[in-house]
């Protein structure tokens, strides 16, 4: 159970950043070379590896090596699990609800 949490942290910790949402919105048209992320983004080289390095080990961003050139695009089976990680944690079963609220008007009334 511990394993899932640090994977799903890893999950949003590719969210969570300015510079990688731009990352993810320029691989929304396709695939691009660190080239084009490097001067599209103005980052160093460094810290766009370091970014994508994040966006890989969430899965959700997938690359290729071309040759001195790595390639960069949305892994769709990667976008689709975040996507249904995000639903799974955020909605709310009425079992759920009901029975976390008795268990705390339960303790509020044994004070």
């Amino acid at each position: 159970m511990e394993n899932e949490y640090l994977e799903n942290a890893q999950v949003f910790k590719a969210f969570c950043d300015e510079t990688r949402l731009k990352v993810l919105s320029l691989l929304q048209s396709g695939e691009k070379c660190a080239c084009v992320l490097l001067e599209k983004v103005s980052v160093e080289q460094s810290t766009l590896s370091y970014h994508m390095k994040i966006l890989i080990e969430s899965e959700v961003v997938t690359s290729r090596k071309e040759g001195k050139w790595t390639y960069y695009s949305i892994c769709p089976t990667g976008s689709l699990n975040a996507s249904n990680l995000l639903k799974k944690l955020t909605v709310v079963t009425i079992d759920e609800a009901d029975k976390s609220n008795e268990e705390c008007c339960n303790r509020e009334n044994q004070l």
